[in-house]
């Protein structure tokens, strides 16, 4: 179980939101409370998201910019080369992270297994220790509220930082532009 941070994507209709907080933590110690883990690549029309180590995570988001380069922006391509690259590379595939990955036209989770994974026809995705009860959350608030995207994912992960001791409610949200 990946304790560090939560991180929440939702679609809904043609909007597209990643949700991240803001905690820091070092065993049981919050070392800092506003970071941000959602970053925007490609002018704000791909968005990524990470939970794990801050180092590896950086690592990572600069490899997969990368792989976009080399893909001329193609989101799955990208994905799918660096999924397969942090598996199989022996430096790589010892990183502790997991990413989301949004556009306009996908929305992915990559981890160290190889596993790049599209969410079902909910439009939800989560990682981190509070990950579980925010997709909990947002998946409710889809089936029974008119609330956009964005509302969805920041009361979502608001219900996680009261549940979750890794997560808190400074909250970063980006929007896939």
């Amino acid at each position: 179980m990946m304790r560090s941070t939560t991180v929440l994507a939702v679609r809904r209709g043609d909007q597209v939101v990643i949700c991240g907080d803001g905690q820091v933590t070092l065993g049981d110690t919050v070392m800092k409370h506003d970071a941000s883990k959602v970053r925007r690549l490609r002018g704000g029309a791909v968005l990524v998201g990470f939970a794990g180590a801050a180092a590896d995570s950086f690592s990572l988001l600069e490899r997969f910019e990368g792989k976009l380069d080399e893909t001329s922006g193609q989101v799955r391509r990208a994905a799918i080369e660096l999924a397969k690259l942090w598996r199989t590379d022996r430096i790589l595939r010892r990183l502790e992270c997991m990413m989301i990955v949004a556009s306009k036209d996908c929305l992915l989770l990559l981890s160290g297994q190889g596993d790049v994974i599209e969410p079902d026809a909910s439009g939800v995705l989560a990682v981190g220790s509070g990950g579980a009860y925010a997709r909990a959350a947002a998946l409710a608030l889809l089936e029974h509220t008119e609330l956009s995207a964005r509302e969805i994912a920041e009361k979502s992960l608001r219900i996680a930082a009261e549940i979750c001791v890794y997560t808190n409610d400074h909250l970063v949200i980006e929007e896939v532009k």
